[in-house]
């Protein structure tokens, strides 16, 4: 018998398959892909498309806490060159805790006698507990020099500005990153200044004025924003002029480096990101990781 289409037979030919774990297929390569591979890429599906005046107006909340933090090293200035005493200090205090629970009381939606009585008794826990801690405070930099004093402050509050939450939001998605360095900078800087007072009595004010500035004004101002923008934009508007104003009345060369900063965040930012958006490039296809649909805390 002829025996010659025995040896002329061809190995079977095997179809390609796209699996994710299917290991190697027979007649290809482990990096195989054939010419539908590319059929599934899409580009820029997840860019969102941004409107500069959108982008501004969102900018303002972070002038509005850069004029708040402005603000509170002109009251440690003045307190400082004793062009204010120790009861306008208090007086200053007392007004705007005040002011915080009529804001609070006037924009929550749902506010009881109980949990009034529950904010009344934690600020007077630590308004006590602050004062017995005053003459710590007071002589807690007795031998570090002015200028060292200045130069920590100064760098603490720019890393208080950088790593703080400008969104203003106090509710946090499950598992979220809780980061309170931005806090703990702005607490230490306060007690550094009112370690260079002249009476206990002004470090208890001005620690008092700053921790109320500083715990409590960014949720007083989400508070605002949320319940009107309109008012959220008048108010940061106010806050902005006020800055200027002292700020001007202090120091020329401190008026022109706020404006400029003022600027740049409030335009030429918000115009560089919409231009920078024409040369963003997003590629996805069928090598993206999977993204799950739930959420891995629950």
């Amino acid at each position: 018998m002829d025996n010659s289409f025995a040896g002329s037979s061809h190995p079977p030919r095997y179809k390609w398959r796209k699996v994710a774990y299917g290991g190697m297929q027979p007649g290809f390569d482990d990096n195989h892909t054939d010419d539908s591979f590319l059929e599934g890429m899409v580009m820029n599906a997840n860019v969102v498309k941004r409107n500069l005046l959108k982008v501004m107006l969102d900018t303002v909340s972070i002038s509005q806490y850069l004029c708040i933090v402005t603000l509170v090293v002109l009251i440690w200035t003045y307190t400082l060159k004793s062009a204010i005493n120790v009861s306008s200090l208090l007086l200053l205090d007392i007004s705007l805790l005040v002011l915080g629970f009529l804001v609070l009381i006037l924009t929550a939606d749902m506010l009881s006698l109980s949990l009034l009585f529950h904010y009344f008794l934690n600020i007077s826990f630590f308004t006590t507990g602050l004062f017995l801690l005053s003459p710590i405070y007071h002589t807690l930099t007795c031998s570090i020099s002015p200028d060292s004093i200045w130069a920590l402050t100064g760098s603490l509050l720019i890393l208080h500005l950088f790593l703080h939450d400008y969104s203003g939001s106090t509710v946090k998605p499950p598992g979220a990153l809780k980061n309170p360095n931005s806090l703990n900078a702005s607490i230490v800087a306060s007690v550094l200044i009112a370690s260079r007072l002249p009476s206990r009595l002004h470090v208890f004010a001005i620690v008092l004025f700053s921790l109320q500035i500083f715990l409590f004004a960014p949720r007083v101002t989400y508070c605002i924003k949320k319940f009107s923008f309109h008012l959220h934009l008048c108010l940061s508007f106010v806050l902005i002029a006020v800055t200027l104003g002292f700020t001007y009345h202090l120091h020329g060369l401190l008026f022109v480096l706020l404006l400029g900063l003022l600027v740049s965040v409030n335009v030429l930012c918000p115009y560089w990101l919409i231009r920078l958006q024409e040369y963003k490039f997003e590629i996805n296809g069928p090598w993206d990781e999977a993204k799950l649909c739930f959420d891995v805390t629950e």
